[in-house]
């Protein structure tokens, strides 16, 4: 089953483990980091399910799901560090439709995401068989498959190069500092370090830039980090 998922989770390494996750089964996910921007995302894109993180800044997790049960038909799955009674009670009172503490196991999430989209009826049972790669312009990275292709070609990457690709195809545009980067590759290059991901830049750009000295998708943002480039190279 494919579908759209809304994480709103204000931990960006818990965000990221949560969004590749989602990506491995074929699903997509878009990612915030407060409650208000939890809302305006969920009216804007309308999900097939929100992943909600109880302790957000600005509006906190009971308060998103509040406004979403009153304003909105979306399923919660609900996530804390707080396992008190009372906190999981009015998580469930409040419309959640399943409620993970910290720390949890991201298959049992998938699990749960699961069947809480099955039980409620949405996103697309065929649309994982039919298309699971994420796209931005001329590049598609699909994480099932565990397969990169730019203007229809295979690219051969390493483990750390896919997972950069990853999530900078999944969010295209968005300025992704080297620590960010460096975080991406954890689960494959623990040794790695920020200036190893200048390495992996530049090696990517070898493989999907007409001329890597002059790269026109994976561009970098001086006193930054780097970003991809949304539109076609």
């Amino acid at each position: 089953m494919c579908a759209h998922v809304l994480v709103a989770e204000d931990d960006e390494m818990q965000a990221e483990l949560i969004r590749r996750s989602l990506l491995a089964e074929g699903h997509t996910a878009t990612v915030v980091h407060d409650g208000r921007a939890a809302l305006d995302a969920a009216r804007r894109l309308a999900p097939d399910l929100v992943v909600l993180d109880l302790m957000l800044p600005v509006i906190d997790g009971f308060g998103v799901c509040r406004v979403l049960r009153r304003d909105e038909d979306i399923p919660v799955v609900m996530l804390t560090a707080r396992s008190a009674e009372g906190d999981v009670l009015l998580g469930l009172e409040l419309g959640a439709d399943d409620y993970m503490t910290k720390p949890y196991s991201p298959r049992e999430l998938m699990a749960r995401i699961r069947t809480v989209l099955r039980r409620s009826g949405r996103g697309d049972p065929a649309g994982r068989r039919e298309d699971p790669a994420v796209r931005a312009g001329d590049l598609a990275v699909d994480p099932v498959r565990h397969e990169v292709h730019c203007d229809g070609a295979p690219v051969e990457c390493t483990p750390a190069e896919f997972e950069i690709l990853l999530a900078m195809v999944a969010e295209p545009e968005r300025v992704f500092s080297r620590r960010q980067l460096l975080e991406v590759t954890r689960g494959t290059d623990r040794a790695s370090t920020e200036r190893a991901v200048d390495v992996h830049i530049m090696n990517l750009r070898r493989k999907i830039e007409a001329d890597p000295r002059r790269p026109a998708r994976l561009l970098t943002v001086f006193g930054v980090g780097y970003k991809l480039s949304g539109g076609r190279g």
